[in-house]
């Protein structure tokens, strides 16, 4: 028996006619508050139950002293998860701070402040985004050892949209406050 597609619904894509391409996801994962590593945990289970939206791996765990953050703040849990996606940009921020929230993630104005759980899109595909709402690529990540060194894990030949291989960047970050948690690890299932 062949499903007929519902009448009452319309799909946007049939009326324009335009394809989703699969996009490679980069999102980098943080905690430092709380239950670290589970709230890591559970932001891989969210983001792998996420409808077209499919893990194709998960970094190892990195303990990272916090960057640029208030005097107060503990150290991070900190990874990197590699996705395949049609889901447009947009969609996948509007996920990340639902997965967050669901996390009791506070939002405040004090910068980088502590937190119970951090996604943040890196890159999306070719995608490019200067909105107050979405920046593509990530315009930090690209300084940071504690998302590029979980990503070179994971994938050493990949490419920073613009500024060229992660290797390269790796090695001009100081990454004296990152360390490899051979204890941790996260599951895809």
């Amino acid at each position: 028996m062949t499903e007929t597609p519902n009448p009452n619904i319309v799909d946007a894509d049939s009326l324009t006619g335009e394809m989703h391409p699969i996009r490679r996801v980069v999102l980098a994962l943080g905690s430092n508050l709380g239950e670290r590593m589970a709230a890591l945990q559970g932001a891989v289970e969210a983001l792998a139950d996420t409808p077209d939206f499919f893990v194709t791996g998960v970094s190892p765990v990195y303990e990272t002293d916090p960057v640029d953050a208030p005097g107060d703040s503990g150290p991070y849990l900190n990874a990197v998860l590699l996705a395949d996606t049609t889901l447009p940009a947009a969609r996948l921020m509007e996920r990340a701070l639902a997965v967050e929230d669901a996390f009791e993630r506070e939002r405040s104005d004090v910068r980088n402040a502590p937190r119970t759980l951090d996604v943040d899109l890196i890159v999306v595909g070719d995608r490019r985004s200067n909105e107050d709402f979405l920046r593509l690529p990530h315009p930090r990540a690209h300084q940071r050892a504690f998302v590029l060194q979980p990503w070179y894990d994971l994938e050493p030949d990949a490419v920073f949209p613009e500024l060229g291989p992660i290797a390269d960047l790796l090695e001009a970050t100081d990454s004296t406050g990152v360390r490899k948690r051979e204890d941790l690890a996260l599951e895809v299932e």
